[in-house]
Parts: C-alpha cells; structure tokens; sequence
C-alpha cells in the first residue's frame, strides 16, 4: 500500500471515530444492507424453532475530499441508522411468533444478529420457501454547508427494502392420531390404548416404530409402549395397539399421553417424527362396599359370620377373593371366601368362622376385609380394607344357660345318668 492510500484510510478512520474533525468530506457512498440464516435453514412440519438472522452493511465510501475549511459530517453516507428488523412468512408455511426489533445503527462493514422464532405448519409439504426480512432503516441523502458558515446541515433518507431467506422444510414423517380407543382401562389397572395413526407427510419410511412417552405428571405409564409398524409410507394408516396402566392415586377422567414414529429413511438417516399429544380416557376404579348389616356373636361361641359384598365400581372384578383379618378376641381357621366374578353392581356372600374368646368385652369390633381380584388383563390387585363390624353380645335364653360352666356340668351329669339307666334297663330285660 503506498503512502497516499496509508493517509487516505488513517483520515476514513479518524473521521468514524472523531466526527467533529473538521476537513473530511465523502463524496457520495450508500448502505448495502443484506442478511443471512445463521446456522441451518432446514425444518421439520410441526416444529417451532428460533432463526437466527445475521444482518450486514456492506457499504463503503469510495471517495473523500480533504478540506480544511469543511465541516466533517456526523454520519458517513454508508452508515444505516435506527436499522428496525421484521420476519414476514413470505410463501414459507410458517407462523412468525416474534415482534419486529430494533437493531440501532449499523455502520459500513459491520454486522448485527437477530433472533426470529418461528412455527412451521404441521402439514408442510418439503420443499423450500422464501421468509422475507423486512428492514426499515435512514441514511444520510445530502450534506450542505453554506460559504464562510460552520454550520452543516444534513437530510436522511428512508428506506424499507425486502430480502428474501431461503428455508427448507424437511421430508419427514408427519404424524397424525385418527382415533383413540381405550379397553379396559380403569383407575388403578392394566388395559389396552388402541391408535390408528396416519403418516401425513412425505417421507417414505422403513422400519417404523411406534412409541408412547408418558406425561412427566401424568398417571398412565406404559407397560408395552412399542409397536413396530415397518414400512409408513406417505397416506399410510396403521392400528397400533399397547398396554398401558393407571395409577391407583388418579381419578377417572381424561389424561394426556405422548406417540411419536422412530425409523429409517429411504437414505438410511434414523429420524424421529414429531410428538402428537392425544387424550386417554380412564374409566372408574374397581371398588368394594360392605351392603349386609352387623354380626352378633356371644364370647366363648363358635360362629359363622354371614358377609354380602357389592363391587360399586366401574369393572368387573375376576375370581375375587374376599379375607378378614381376625383380632383379639376372635380368632379364625376359616378366614377366607371365594366370590366368584362380580361385574358392577353384582353381590356375592362370604362366609367366615371365628371362635369369641369367652372373656370377650361386650361391644362392638371393626374388623379388617379386603377382596383381592384379578383385572381383565389378569393382574392380581387388592381393594381397599373396608371396615366389618362384628358386635359381642351376651347369650340370653338356652343360650346363656348352656354358656354357664355350672349348668354344663348338671346338663352332663344328667346326661350320663340317663345313660346310665337306660343301660341297666336293658340289661335286665
């Protein structure tokens, strides 16, 4: 570089950087604004995402006079001012989230990023698209010094240009739910969640899997959350059916659950599909009620207590199994009864044997019952304990009498002594 062009570019850069210089004068230059996708410019249907844009000045200021009696301007022809910045679709299918910014000054040579976030259409077909940047900015448009004055007086121009990003959507599969089907699945069990889902995208797909993400709050947990579907060509439709269970803390209502489609495409890339929320249905626990009224036993018996259950859930109950849990002062052998199937609604009696200790307190006891069951998957589950109440009561009639140890022993005695007589009787005949 020659010595000219060394006090040429040293003047430029004293200029930018001391504007009240006096001397320096551009003879014309101008902004040449441009900008780019910082990063990838490939989307997949369905995804939201932040673009980031860089936005660049490449003006210049290709001739400068020197004049001492000249007032340096504050602003060189090529600098951008008050640069605002907007994100427009363009014939992109997407929708743009964020607001229009402002960016400031941009001077010649420099660079300014911004960020843009965006949602591409869930039923975008690939190919590429054009956003548009919108950039709204001024410029200096001509200075004017009058002779023998220090005053300078500057006008800027506006100007709102358009620049075209390219962007590409992505061949992908396109997931899409048809139907939800629950069976089955109820408060606290194991069932099935049928999905006919659809590939509403444009990729040609092999080795398809689907799969179910549980909700991170949610009650359903899949218990075989894998279907392989192979190949899910565009239009395709397939059923997928899974287990999933519930948890016995959830309540019968609507929940959400997460699919997506693991495979191949036809370049051998693993790909994942986008997620699709559907809604499952959960239907009303198994649950159990004692309907029959309270026992009465007296201390010191042997008895058969008489149980009637009702299942006042939402399901049937399969080869149910009904227990007590005997305490002080009963004791029990017996303390199981088989029930049987009971769909909602439906009874079934239990009986049980329990011996009364014969100091037994007068009153009423709360024993423990639970029915344990199978579902319609044929998991064994529990009920909850429900509270059975078994009053001890005080024998009245032949009943106390044969209770008293005084009267067992006359009853015996006399027993035998009827025996006794009917023996020599018979003897003597």
């Amino acid at each position: 570089m020659d010595i000219r062009k060394c006090i040429l570019l040293s003047l430029l850069m004293i200029a930018l950087v001391v504007p009240a210089l006096a001397g320096v004068q551009f003879l014309y230059g101008k902004p040449e604004m441009s900008a780019a996708i910082s990063g990838t410019n490939e989307f997949s249907p369905g995804v939201e995402t932040p673009i980031a844009v860089v936005v660049s000045n490449s003006g210049t200021n290709p001739i400068m006079e020197v004049d001492p009696t000249k007032i340096t301007p504050q602003d060189p022809p090529n600098l951008a001012k008050l640069v605002k910045v907007g994100l427009e679709a363009g014939d992109a299918p997407v929708e743009i989230k964020s607001d229009p910014q402002m960016l400031g000054d941009i001077p010649g040579g420099m660079s300014k990023p911004v960020t843009f976030v965006v949602k591409f259409d869930k039923d975008a077909k690939a190919g590429t698209y054009d956003l548009s940047l919108v950039l709204t900015y001024q410029y200096v448009d001509w200075n004017e010094q009058r002779d023998n004055s220090n005053i300078l007086q500057t006008d800027y121009r506006k100007k709102t240009e358009k620049i075209s990003l390219p962007v590409t959507v992505k061949s992908d599969v396109n997931l899409q739910v048809n139907k939800v089907e629950t069976e089955h699945l109820n408060v606290g069990t194991e069932g099935y969640l049928k999905l006919v889902l659809e590939n509403v995208g444009d990729e040609h797909a092999g080795k398809a899997v689907a799969k179910l993400v549980p909700d991170a709050n949610g009650p359903l947990v899949p218990t075989d959350g894998s279907v392989y579907i192979g190949d899910f060509n565009p239009d395709d439709v397939t059923t997928c059916v899974f287990k999933v269970s519930t948890s016995k803390d959830a309540e019968p209502q609507t929940y959400p659950l997460n699919v997506v489609v693991e495979y191949e495409k036809a370049n051998g890339e693993k790909a994942t599909s986008d997620t699709e929320v559907v809604g499952v249905p959960v239907g009303g626990k198994i649950d159990f009620t004692i309907v029959s009224t309270a026992s009465s036993v007296h201390p010191g018996q042997k008895a058969t207590i008489e149980v009637t259950y009702k299942n006042i859930g939402s399901a049937t109950a399969y080869n149910a199994q009904a227990r007590i849990s005997a305490v002080d002062p009963f004791t029990s052998n017996d303390d199981t009864a088989y029930l049987g199937d009971l769909a909602p609604g439906e009874t079934a009696v239990a009986h049980y044997k329990v011996t009364v200790d014969k100091e037994a307190t007068l009153k009423n006891y709360g024993l423990d019952s639970e029915i344990r069951y199978r579902d319609a998957l044929d998991n064994s589950q529990i009920s909850d304990t429900m509270k059975l109440t078994v009053g001890v009561v005080k024998a009245e009639g032949l009943g106390a009498a044969m209770s008293n140890p005084i009267v067992i022993a006359a009853v015996l005695a006399v027993l035998i002594g009827a025996g006794y007589y009917i023996v020599r009787a018979r003897k003597s005949k």
